[in-house]
C-alpha cells in the first residue's frame, strides 16, 4: 500500500527533513489584526520575534485548513496514495486533531489515519519523520500508527518562559489560576502530558527565580527520566529566539549524557505566539531513527 505523510507547520521540519523523507507540510495561520500570516511561508521565526517585540497588537492563531488538508489529498489520490498519515499539534492545544477526525470519517478516497501527537515543534516532528521513514520502508498504515503510539508513550517534553502571560492570554496553560510566576519574576517550568492520561495538555510544574537554576532542574530531572531506559534516546533543545541558549544547553547536556543523540530545532512562530520569545524547551523521546 502506498502511504503519505502529511503533518502541520508546528512540528518545524527543516526543508531537508520533508524532503528526504517526502513528508507534506500544512501551514498553521497566525492572526494577526488584520492579517492571516502562513506559518514560516508569510512569516519566518526572525521575522515574528523581531514584530512581535514591537507591534502593540497581539497575535493569535487559528489551525490548519481541512480545505488546505483536502486539496493535498486530492492530489495524493492522484499520485496513487492509497492512505495517508496525519500527525498533528496537541489536540490539547488546538482544536485541529478533532476536526481532522471529523474529515477523516468522511473522506473515501483514501484512508486517513489521524494521529494526536499530545505535543509539538520537536515532538510532532519525531512522529512526522518516524511515519515518513515507515512509509518509505513499505509498512502498512496499522504498523506505522502502532509505531506511533509507541513512540508517544516514551515521549516527554519540559520548558521554561520568559513570560506566562503569553500562555494565560491564550488560553494554553492549564493551572493558569494558581501561577502568578509574572507577578514575582519567577522562571516558570512547564510541561505537557504527553504519555500519560491527559491529551497534551500545558502546565505549570515547577519555578525558579533564576534562567540558572530552571535549567538545572530541567537537565536533572531528564537525566533521571531516562536514567533506566533501554533503548536509545533522541533529545532536542528548541529554542524561541535564544540560538545561543540553546547551543549552550546542547553543549553542556551531551557532556553530561553522552549516550544520548542531541539536536537543535526551533520555537516557530505560531508557538511563539504562545510561550513568547525567550522559551527554552527539550523534548526527548526513543530515538525515532533507531525503531
Amino acid at each position: 500500500m502506498k502511504v503519505a505523510v502529511v503533518t502541520d507547520s508546528a512540528a518545524y521540519l527543516t526543508p531537508e527533513q520533508a524532503a528526504e523523507y517526502q513528508i507534506h507540510v500544512l501551514p498553521i495561520p497566525i492572526l494577526w489584526g488584520d492579517e492571516t500570516l502562513r506559518d514560516m511561508i508569510d512569516i519566518n521565526s526572525q521575522q515574528f520575534y523581531e514584530r512581535l517585540r514591537n507591534d502593540q497588537t497581539l497575535p493569535t492563531t487559528s489551525q490548519p485548513s481541512i480545505g488546505e488538508l483536502e486539496q493535498q489529498v486530492t492530489e495524493l489520490v492522484a499520485e496513487g496514495y492509497e492512505a495517508v498519515i496525519v500527525p498533528s499539534i496537541s489536540s490539547g492545544i488546538s482544536s485541529y486533531y478533532d476536526n481532522l477526525t471529523a474529515y477523516a470519517a468522511r473522506e473515501k478516497r483514501l484512508k486517513v489515519y489521524p494521529f494526536d501527537t499530545h505535543i509539538t515543534c520537536a515532538g510532532t516532528a519525531y512522529a512526522a519523520l518516524l511515519a515518513g521513514k515507515m512509509a518509505l520502508a513499505g509498512k502498512e498504515p496499522e504498523a506505522i500508527m502502532q509505531a506511533l503510539y509507541d513512540l508517544r508513550e516514551t515521549t516527554n517534553v519540559l520548558f521554561m518562559v520568559d513570560d506566562i502571560n503569553h500562555l494565560k492570554r491564550t488560553g494554553r496553560l492549564s493551572n493558569a489560576s494558581s501561577f502568578v510566576a509574572g507577578l514575582l519574576k519567577i522562571k516558570p517550568i512547564l510541561a505537557m502530558d504527553v504519555d500519560h492520561n491527559g491529551q497534551g495538555q500545558i502546565s505549570a510544574i515547577g519555578k525558579e527565580r533564576q534562567t540558572k537554576r530552571a535549567y538545572e532542574w530541567i537537565a536533572t530531572h531528564f537525566g533521571d527520566a531516562i536514567k533506566d531506559k533501554d533503548y536509545p534516546i533522541r533529545a532536542t533543545v528548541f529554542d524561541a529566539n535564544a540560538p545561543e541558549a540553546k547551543q549552550e544547553w546542547i553543549d553542556d547536556l551531551s557532556k553530561r549524557y553522552p549516550n544520548v543523540t542531541f539536536e537543535g530545532s526551533i520555537i516557530g512562530p505560531v508557538v511563539g505566539v504562545h510561550t513568547g520569545e525567550g522559551a527554552m524547551a527539550l523534548i526527548w523521546g526513543r530515538d525515532w531513527d533507531k525503531m
